[in-house]
């Protein structure tokens, strides 16, 4: 995948990654354990997908910069690797520029 491409699946990514960092901070205290709408994270342009996880899976997944929360199917394999495999959804690691690029706009550092 040409780095430009992979620029522009990262940047779509780290813009639905902001989304679900708002949703997850917006919670009530004593709400951590209920499940919690989240939108796939992909790079396909108009995907609305909401994946269901509680917000402690959430935290886990999002403990690691380059990584992702994706519905099964929607892996971009030149610029991403699947690290994680559930029934509703998948976690993939962004690579090479992709990677990067994930690192620099994470929200949380």
């Amino acid at each position: 995948m040409d780095e430009d491409l992979q620029r522009r699946v990262a940047s779509n990514e780290a813009m639905f990654r902001d989304v679900n960092e708002a949703v997850s901070s917006g919670r009530w205290p004593g709400e951590e354990g209920a499940p919690v709408a989240y939108r796939c994270e992909c790079a396909r342009l108009g995907c609305s997908r909401l994946i269901e996880l509680r917000t402690r899976d959430y935290e886990r997944v999002r403990a690691h910069p380059r990584r992702f929360l994706i519905a099964p199917g929607h892996e971009v394999p030149s610029a991403e690797v699947v690290v994680e495999t559930h029934d509703n959804y998948v976690v993939v690691e962004k690579l090479d520029e992709a990677g990067e690029l994930a690192e620099a706009t994470n929200p949380r550092d």
